[in-house]
Formats: structure tokens, sequence, C-alpha cells
């Protein structure tokens, strides 16, 4: 089988970029924007909790629809291009509420959904596709790393453009600026991805919506296995991400780096992509995700040494530890597109189903995060805005407890995956 050219692996990685870029202002801008507004937090916070309790039931289902699509009429892509409108429009209402108080719990509930919504269809589809798109076992990390690169860029933009619009332009005119920038970016990178993008590799009919669809991934011994290290292994990343203004201002004591630490982090996860597509094709691909998740730990395990000043110390932390990141990217996604094939027969492969619930347990991981670190850091005494040194409350749940998951996830991975390079067009499997 003809690997996919560098043009045809960067078209489709396309629409990543917007897509990542989308998060972290709903997540990180949107609370602030709508409290300066005169909300309660406690209302925002109660609001995200209930449009976040739809996507246990919306992830799922939208898997099974983009595998019901015919591939005759476009299949996945069908998907993404369905979602486009959804997500840009959802963006642009959600930075541009209306001036009455009455209308702006609703018109906030209204604006999520709909950004949720077109955000999770685009990437359930986004995901599915690559996974459709070869056969061949190290074509497919090739597919995640491409991927895995232009998300990291668009995280990238989203943590420096709309902090630059709003300083420039006050936080309402640089996040409506910002949102109504989006549009023509995410509809162009979607164009791109679906008119000059690779299509699957094999044409199937598509396959019907049903309980049994819905279900299918978890009658799967592997998938559910692998499900269970991702889902761990995602919390280890998630307290980190949860805990890093906090950290910075009140460790380090240096909150102004903190953007600089995230660009180093995510620039390191992008230049090492290539080594675990690499070690993959070597080793193996649980060996490799196994190797890059002792590095993980290996480096960031320093932190809990680290006080007031050692900020080009944790610099170094954000580059050995963002080139662990990378396997994270490239990795996993690429072990579930080869266990799909278990599942493939002539009705077509389920890589939606399989990938509504991939989605949905990446947002589960960033929920427990929260949900154990927060409360811990809470029992053990730590106020935020409070000076805390190397070894208290805080850099033990910041250093220690990702690295404490990280290793279970570890274990699970040794004890529980093996790495099987079998595929539906290759004429032998070889089992590491």
């Amino acid at each position: 089988m003809a690997a996919l050219t560098k043009f045809e692996l960067t078209a489709y990685a396309a629409v990543a970029l917007p897509l990542a870029a989308a998060a972290l202002p709903v997540h990180v801008q949107m609370p602030k924007f709508y409290s300066a507004l005169g909300l309660d937090l406690a209302v925002i916070g109660a609001v995200l909790l209930g449009v976040r309790l739809l996507d246990a039931v919306s992830d799922p289902l939208l898997g099974a629809l983009a595998d019901r699509i015919p591939p005759r009429y476009g299949g996945h892509k069908v998907m993404i291009a369905g979602a486009v409108p959804a997500l840009a429009a959802g963006l642009w209402l959600l930075f541009n509420p209306p001036a009455s108080m009455t209308l702006l719990v609703p018109w906030l509930v209204a604006a999520l959904v709909l950004a949720y919504l077109g955000l999770s269809a685009a990437s359930i589809g986004h995901l599915a596709l690559g996974s459709a798109l070869s056969r061949d076992y190290v074509e497919r990390t090739r597919i995640t790393a491409t991927r895995g690169v232009a998300a990291l860029a668009g995280v990238l933009c989203a943590a420096a453009i709309p902090e630059l619009l709003v300083r420039q332009q006050g936080a309402a005119d640089g996040l409506a600026t910002f949102a109504l920038g989006y549009a023509p970016v995410l509809v162009f990178a979607a164009g791109v991805t679906l008119l000059a993008g690779p299509s699957p590799v094999a044409r199937a009919p598509a396959r019907a919506v049903s309980l049994s669809a819905l279900m299918l991934p978890l009658r799967n011994a592997r998938f559910r296995r692998l499900a269970a290290v991702f889902l761990v292994n995602g919390m280890a990343a998630a307290v980190p991400a949860t805990l890093l203004l906090f950290f910075a201002a009140d460790v380090l004591q240096r909150a102004d780096l903190t953007p600089l630490f995230l660009i180093l982090y995510f620039a390191a996860g992008a230049a090492g992509m290539p080594l675990w597509v690499r070690l993959a094709d070597r080793a193996g691909k649980v060996r490799a995700w196994l190797v890059a998740m002792v590095l993980a730990v290996a480096a960031f395990v320093w932190t809990w040494f680290l006080g007031a000043g050692d900020a080009a110390a944790f610099a170094a932390v954000c580059v050995l530890s963002g080139i662990a990141f990378g396997a994270d990217l490239a990795l996993p996604a690429s072990l579930l597109a080869d266990l799909i094939d278990d599942d493939e027969d002539d009705r077509g492969r389920p890589d939606g189903a399989y990938f509504g619930l991939w989605h949905l347990l990446e947002k589960l991981a960033l929920a427990l995060a929260a949900g154990v670190a927060l409360p811990m850091l809470q029992w053990l005494g730590y106020q935020p805005g409070s000076a805390a040194g190397s070894g208290s409350a805080l850099s033990l749940v910041y250093a220690l407890l990702p690295c404490a998951i990280k290793l279970a996830a570890a274990a699970m991975l040794a004890l529980t995956l093996t790495d099987t390079r079998h595929t539906a067009m290759s004429l032998k499997g070889v089992v590491k």
C-alpha cells in the first residue's frame, strides 16, 4: 500500500488546528468573560456542568451517526462539514451576548450547546476519518502524529491570540474579534481537509445506528483494556494542566511566565513526534508508549523539588515532559485504529462508534483530574494566593500525584496490552 504523501497528511490534519484552538477560549476565557457581565460563578459552573452532562449521551450517538452516513454521500467528511457551521456559530454567539441580563443565561446555554455539539461532531468525524485512511501499521502512526502536530499548533494559537486581542481591545471586543476571525479560518481549514485531503482506502455500506452499534466497542476486550489505560494516562496529564496557574504563581512565583511554559511544553511535544513515530515502527507502539510514560515520570517528578526562582529548571521540565507528551498524541489513537480492525466486516469499519466513546473518555479524564486534584488540595489546607515552597501541599498534588497516576497507567499498559501488527490489507500478523 502506498504511503500518504506529505501533502495528503497535511491536508487531512488541517482542520485539527482550528478544532484544537476552539477549546481554550471556551474553557479558559468564557467563565471570566461572563462573570464580568454579571453572572455568578456558581451559575456559570452549573451551566457548564449541565451542558457537559450532555456529552455522555451525545458523543456515542455522534460516533454511531458518523458510521451511518453512506460513503457515497461523503461518510465521515459529511460529519465534519455539517459540524463546521454549528461550531463557528456557537463560538460567535458565545462571545457576542445580548445586553439583557434576563436573556444572558439562556443565551449562554444555547451557545455552549451549539459550540460543544459542533466541536464534538467535527472532532469525532475527523478522528474516524483518520482511522480509515490506511490499513498500514506504521502509516497509522504517521497520520495520528501529523494530526497531533496540527492540534498543538492550534493550542498555541489559542493561547496567544485571544490574550493578545484582549490586551489590545479589552475582554468584550477582543474575544468578539477572535470569534469573528475564527469562522473563516475554520471554514478554510475544513475545506482543505474535505476537498484536498485523502479518502478512506475502502468504501463499504453504512452501518445502522442501534443500541448494538453503540455498545459494539465495549464488547471488544482489547478496546476495554486500551480505554482503561487511555483514561488513567489522560488523568495523569490533566492534573498538571488543571493546577499549572496555581503552581506558577504560588510555588515558582512567576505567573508572568505561564505562557512561556505552555509554549515550551507544546512545542517540545510537536518536535518529539517524529521520534515516537520511528520508535513505534522499530519497537512497537505499546513499547514506545511505555517508554514515553517512563520518560514523563522521570522528567516531571523533579517539580517536587522546585521553589521560588526555579523558573529555568521548570522550563527544562516542560521541554522534557513535553517531548514525552508527543507520544500521547501520536500513539493511543493509532493503537485504537489497529484494534478497530477486529470489528471490520462487510458492513465496513465502526470507526465512528469507537471514536465517539474515545472522545468521551478524553473529557472524562479532564473531569476526573479536576474532581480529584482540587478537593485534595483543599483537604491538605492549600489556599490559592499563598506562597507555597517545595514540598508543600501544592507541590505534592501538582508533582507527585500525576507521577503516581502515570506509573499506574504504565503498569496497566505493560500488563494488559500487546502490540499487534495485523491489518486488513496485510499478508501476515506479527504479535510483539
